[in-house]
């Protein structure tokens, strides 16, 4: 059967440690969208892993995929297959010859737009990782995909079309000396080709590359369990999020069926997993209802809510809950938890059960607020309006819970869901009654061993 992670919220909502504490009833763990701009952080037996595209399940010794859906920089890939090989692991990573590869120019393009874009205040907030302008060549059918690196005659050919057009888009649309960049080598056609075919050569040296969905379809057929990890989250789907402020794929359950070439049958027929952090953060620009405020550096979106009375406040949740990015280590805004998000996460993929991760964070405080509705133009509304315009007129109504103790969670977890703090339960049950969905984990620390399981999916 499969098992979906997906993320409810903003993304870093702790998905990679939840694929991580089902892992030993999986067989298979495939990704099926983004590339390296996904964090993953994963603390096994003492140690902790930071990833961003080996999927999560390969720390456990599981095989790991990376579908169609994916966008693959194999400088990254290698790099973390590397390391981790020095740490004494050894990763069993197949890569879906239909996913689109992420080459040097796509990250010198990305960073050229987010620079302009800031000059007018519309910066999305991006990792500067070439996630969206490999997208955008994908949908423009002028993409390289990790078949054509294996095929040289193939590759050259799609480069010669492609790098030329890149090439004028840096000389003529943003009006730059493509010598005078930090890697005009990115614009090079014999040096993109020269790199990447050697990395299509390391491909087939190691046997890496599959048909994703004909490879996924047997191994569920041979009755083993696949579990589909999405990166980032719902509020920044491309279609379901808060556009523009998204990412270039989607990360909802429906993005599992598209992006590893399963049926919507069968991602249908297994469960479907919403990671809830039990408060709210984000990086980068765009509305946040719930945000507590507090400025951080030069992070894009915080000149939106400014310095809050509540800076304090969201500062001691982003320092007791770690909150920076995996990836960029940008400070994360924090916000309460939003329920109207929620809802409308839930609706979009149909969550069969949740995951409530950082419940431990939360400890200490006198007072634990949830957005519990919104108001827009005088109505009030329980899940998000359709438009980002509309989302960053929308009020929060906030509904008070009294907030619990600090205790031993790691007793905690050994002891099971009784073990917890009577506030900690009723604001777990509270997002049970309000999503209609039951919790099966509650996360109250970092380490697999920090939470308290409920339910085991498979």
């Amino acid at each position: 059967m499969t098992v979906t992670i997906v993320g409810s919220q903003l993304g870093d909502e702790g998905k990679g440690g939840i694929v991580d504490l089902y892992g030993d009833d999986v067989d298979v763990v495939a990704r099926y969208q983004g590339g390296d701009n996904a964090g993953h952080t994963v603390v096994h037996e003492g140690e902790e892993y930071k990833l961003s595209l080996v999927p999560s399940g390969a720390i456990r010794g599981k095989v790991g995929v990376l579908g169609n859906g994916c966008v693959v920089n194999p400088r990254t890939l290698f790099d973390e297959i590397d390391t981790l090989q020095e740490r004494g692991l050894d990763p069993d990573v197949r890569i879906a010859e239909r996913a689109h590869v992420i080459l040097p120019f796509h990250r010198v393009l990305d960073g050229i737009e987010e620079e302009v874009k800031s000059e007018t205040d519309q910066e999305v907030g991006t990792t500067g990782r070439g996630i969206g302008p490999t997208y955008e060549d994908k949908a423009g059918r002028r993409g390289v995909r990790v078949g054509d690196l294996l095929d040289p005659d193939v590759l050259r050919e799609r480069l010669e079309y492609v790098v030329p057009q890149k090439r004028a888009v840096v000389e003529d649309v943003y009006d730059l000396d493509i010598d005078e960049l930090d890697d005009p080598d990115a614009f090079d056609v014999d040096a993109i080709f020269e790199e990447f075919r050697e990395f299509g050569r390391r491909f087939e040296a190691e046997d890496m590359t599959v048909n994703a969905g004909a490879f996924l379809s047997a191994t569920i057929d041979e009755g083993q369990n696949v579990m589909l990890e999405g990166a980032q989250g719902t509020i920044i789907d491309i279609d379901h999020g808060n556009y523009p402020y998204v990412t270039s794929s989607n990360p909802t359950a429906g993005g599992a069926a598209t992006g590893t070439g399963l049926s919507p049958g069968v991602v249908g027929d297994g469960e479907v997993i919403g990671i809830v952090k039990a408060y709210l953060t984000r990086v980068g620009s765009g509305p946040l209802p719930t945000e507590l405020g507090g400025v951080v550096g030069d992070t894009p979106g915080y000149d939106e809510q400014g310095e809050g009375e509540n800076e304090e406040l969201a500062n001691y949740i982003r320092e007791e809950g770690g909150e920076y990015g995996t990836v960029t280590g940008r400070p994360r805004r924090v916000g309460w938890l939003d329920l109207p998000m929620l809802r409308h996460s839930t609706r979009v993929s149909g969550f069969t059960g949740l995951a409530i991760n950082h419940l431990d964070v939360l400890a200490g405080l006198d007072e634990v607020k949830v957005g519990h509705t919104y108001t827009l133009d005088g109505e009030e509304l329980a899940s998000m309006p359709a438009t980002t315009e509309q989302w960053k007129r929308c009020e929060a109504n906030f509904k008070s819970f009294d907030g619990w103790p600090e205790v031993d969670w790691a007793d905690a977890a050994d002891e099971g869901y009784e073990a917890l703090p009577e506030n900690a339960k009723t604001y777990v049950e509270y997002i049970e009654s309000e999503l209609d969905t039951p919790a099966y984990a509650i996360g109250v620390g970092p380490g697999r061993g920090e939470t308290i399981v409920r339910e085991q999916p498979f």
